[in-house]
C-alpha cells in the first residue's frame, strides 16, 4: 500500500516501492494510480487497486488538493483477504484498515509533515492559512492530526527511514521504530575524483527545499553555481540569481549525474527526514555541503570532526551568513577529503544492505506475530 503513484511522484519513497516489489510478490494499492498506463514506468501494464480518488477531477496532478478526504479514501480499501499488509507510507497509507489476523508493517517515510513538523510553514505560505479560510485550516488539521495518532495505532510493526524519524514518529505517535535506510542506487553515479570548479545543488524547488537560500548566499560568494530541478520557485530563483549562477531547470538524469560527478561539492539546505541527493553525490565521490539538521547528519560525515573519513561539512543555521561561512571554510580544507571516502560513505545506503535488512525484519516480525507474542513496540 502506496499513497499515490504519478509521472510526478518520483521521490525516495517510490524508491523504495520500487524495490520491495523487486523481492516480494505483492498485490499493490494506492489511493490513485497513473504510472501502470505510463509506458517508462517500472509499473506499467501493473494492475493496481485505487480508491474513489482516481476519478476525481484533476486526480492526475496529485490528491493534495482532496486532503480532507485521504482518510476516508484510504479507509475504503478492502485487503481482509490477505495474510500480510505492507505499507509505504508519507501521509495515509499506514491508516488501512486490517482485521486481527493480519500483521500490518509499515516504513514510515515521515508522519503527516502539513499536520505536524510544516503546519506553521505550510498556514503562512498558503491562501488558504488567512482569514477566514484560515480558520477552516487550522481545524482541518487539528483533526488531521487526531486521525493521524489513531491510524498509527492500526500499524504493528514501525520501520524508519531514518533515525530521525524514528524520533519523530515517537513524538507523534509514542511508537518506536525499526532503522532501516531507504535504497540509493549508487551504481547509476560515476565515481569521478577530478573535479570541476563549480558548485551543485539538485533539488524540487519548493520552499522548504530551501534553494533560494543557496541562490542568495551564492550571490555573496560569487563562486559559480549550478542549480538543477523545477517547481513553482523557479521563476523566483531565475530572477534572484546573478550572472555566475547557472539556473538549468529540470534534467534527464544522465545530464544529473555528469554534474553530480563533476562538481567541486553538492550544497543541501534541505531539512530532510533522509535525503537522498547526498548519498548520491557521494556515491560520484563529490563532498557535500549540508544543512546540519536531520537526515543528513546520519549520511554525510562532518570532515571537521573526523577529518579521516570525512564527506563534508555542516552550517548551523538556515541562513545566508551561516552557508557563506561554511563554504568559505570548505575552500580551505577541501583537500581533506578524499573522493573514495565519499564513495564508501554512499556504499553503506546501496539496494543490497536495504534488501537483507528489510526481508530480516519481515521475517523476525512474522515468526512473532505467528508465535501469538505481543509484541513490545510501544
Amino acid at each position: 500500500m502506496h499513497e499515490w503513484l504519478t509521472p510526478k511522484a518520483t521521490g525516495g519513497s517510490e524508491l523504495v516501492v520500487q524495490e520491495i516489489l523487486q523481492h516480494l510478490e505483492a498485490d499493490l494499492y494506492a489511493l490513485i494510480d497513473f504510472e501502470s498506463v505510463n509506458p517508462d514506468s517500472y509499473l506499467f501494464g501493473r494492475t493496481i487497486g485505487t480508491t474513489f480518488l482516481q476519478h476525481l477531477p484533476l486526480a492526475r496532478n496529485g490528491v493534495q488538493k482532496y486532503l480532507p478526504l485521504l482518510p476516508l479514501a484510504i479507509e475504503q480499501l478492502d485487503l481482509r483477504d490477505y495474510d500480510l499488509i505492507l505499507s509505504s507510507s508519507h501521509a495515509v497509507a499506514k491508516g488501512i484498515l486490517t482485521r486481527p489476523h493480519q500483521p500490518h508493517i509499515c516504513y514510515c517515510h515521515s508522519p503527516m509533515r502539513y499536520a505536524w513538523d510544516l503546519t506553521f510553514d505550510y498556514l503562512k505560505n498558503s491562501p488558504l492559512g488567512r482569514g477566514i479560510p484560515g480558520f477552516y485550516t487550522r481545524y482541518l488539521l487539528h483533526r488531521l492530526r487526531q486521525w493521524d495518532v489513531i491510524s498509527a495505532n492500526r500499524v504493528d510493526y514501525f520501520i524508519a527511514n531514518s533515525t530521525y524519524t524514528a524520533q519523530r514518529i515517537w513524538r507523534c505517535y509514542r511508537r518506536t521504530a525499526e532503522v532501516i535506510y531507504p535504497p540509493v542506487h549508487v551504481e547509476r553515479f560515476p565515481f569521478e575524483p577530478t573535479k570541476d570548479n563549480f558548485y551543485l545543488t539538485v533539488s524540487r524547488l519548493v520552499s522548504y527545499k530551501q534553494v533560494s537560500l543557496i541562490v542568495k548566499a551564492f550571490n555573496e560568494l560569487k563562486q559559480p553555481l549550478v542549480v538543477i530541478g523545477s517547481g513553482p520557485e523557479l521563476k523566483t530563483i531565475r530572477q534572484v540569481a546573478q550572472s555566475h549562477i547557472e539556473i538549468l531547470g529540470p534534467q534527464p538524469n544522465e545530464v544529473v549525474e555528469q554534474y553530480m560527478a563533476k562538481a567541486k561539492a553538492f550544497v543541501y539546505a534541505a531539512h530532510e527526514d533522509f535525503g537522498i541527493a547526498p548519498v548520491e553525490a557521494q556515491a560520484c565521490g563529490t563532498p557535500v555541503i549540508a544543512y546540519g539538521a536531520g537526515g543528513a547528519l546520519e549520511t554525510v560525515r562532518d570532515a571537521q570532526k573526523s577529518p579521516e573519513g570525512g564527506t563534508g561539512l555542516f552550517f548551523s543555521s538556515q541562513n545566508v551568513e551561516s552557508l557563506v561561512k561554511t563554504v568559505e571554510t570548505f575552500e580551505k580544507i577541501r583537500g581533506i577529503i578524499d573522493p573514495e571516502a565519499c564513495r564508501l560513505q554512499a556504499n553503506q545506503f546501496a539496494p543490497t544492505i536495504f534488501k537483507q535488512r528489510y526481508l530480516s525484519f519481515l521475517e523476525r516480525c512474522c515468526q512473532e506475530w505467528n508465535m501469538g507474542s505481543v509484541h513490545p513496540h510501544f
